[in-house]
């Protein structure tokens, strides 16, 4: 499968991938694909369902089942992170690489109130401060993702909230540790395009107060476009083509590439005509 690669200059890269594949059993579902995300940078890594995005994510993270045969290099600053142990890879979890899952719903536990669950993960790395200590900095947590009155809510149940609110709980949850690297996967799909944009919005606004470097994980072109410096487009376990946004929006180089984005109705969009397809 043909790879195309615009070379960009950027900062030292927190992130290496180099040859990364991932195999369940005889199935591939990643085939030896490498990327980088400098500090503060967001890299957009986009394709449509059953491309491998997910299980890439996932690798980072070693959150794979047993079942998932991982090769090739992740390197996580002066770390290789498929080498560590686990224990090591446990104190990484959560505090220096976070991640925000897609379905908030099935990533928040039903029966415990918010506050207390954005508070183990707080407990988890920092077993040494107070309980009063740990309630302010989920506080903080909730205050900076703009949850409405977190003093009075710290003990309400998911379900008391919007999809939208649950979203930024999930979000308190990945940034109350100040991670280095962020990862979203697919953070927005859940929600209307109203609270979709807050939710970007709300990245990108943490992103630039904390230096964030994040792996933004989407099916959705137009999302990627908002929040993303760099776009790597995968198709089938392949990384097709990597590019800076703007070159990837308007003058792609990948055929798969070119479909993704003409699949995408835009204003432009003769209506006359079927949308193209990714067959």
């Amino acid at each position: 499968m043909k790879y195309i690669q615009c070379m960009h200059s950027s900062s030292q890269a927190l992130l290496e991938v180099a040859g990364l594949s991932i195999a369940f059993g005889q199935n591939r579902a990643v085939d030896d694909i490498s990327f980088h995300i400098g500090e503060g940078e967001t890299l957009g890594l986009v394709g449509e369902s059953g491309s491998g995005k997910s299980a890439t994510s996932l690798a980072v993270l070693r959150l794979l089942p047993p079942t998932a045969t991982v090769s090739g290099s992740l390197r996580f600053g002066s770390e290789d992170l498929l080498a560590l142990p686990e224990e090591s890879m446990r104190r990484h979890r959560g505090r220096s690489i976070a991640m925000i899952f897609q379905e908030p719903m099935t990533a928040l536990n039903p029966v415990m109130p918010v506050g207390v669950q954005i508070a183990e993960s707080v407990t988890a790395h920092h077993p040494d401060l107070s309980r009063h200590q740990i309630r302010e900095r989920v506080l903080e947590a909730m205050h900076e993702v703009a949850l409405p009155d977190p003093e009075r809510r710290f003990r309400d149940y998911p379900h008391q909230f919007s999809g939208g609110q649950r979203q930024r709980i999930l979000i308190a949850m990945a940034i109350v540790n100040r991670p280095r690297l962020l990862i979203a996967d697919e953070p927005t799909t859940a929600l209307d395009v109203t609270v979709q944009a807050q939710i970007l919005a709300l990245l990108n606004r943490l992103r630039r107060t904390h230096n964030l470097t994040m792996l933004f994980i989407s099916h959705d072109l137009a999302v990627v476009s908002q929040v993303a410096d760099r776009v790597a487009v995968m198709q089938l376990g392949h990384i097709v083509e990597q590019a800076p946004t703007a070159q990837i929006f308007h003058s792609p180089q990948h055929p798969y590439t070119r479909r993704l984005l003409a699949s995408a109705p835009t204003m432009r969009t003769d209506r006359t005509q079927p949308l193209a397809t990714l067959a």
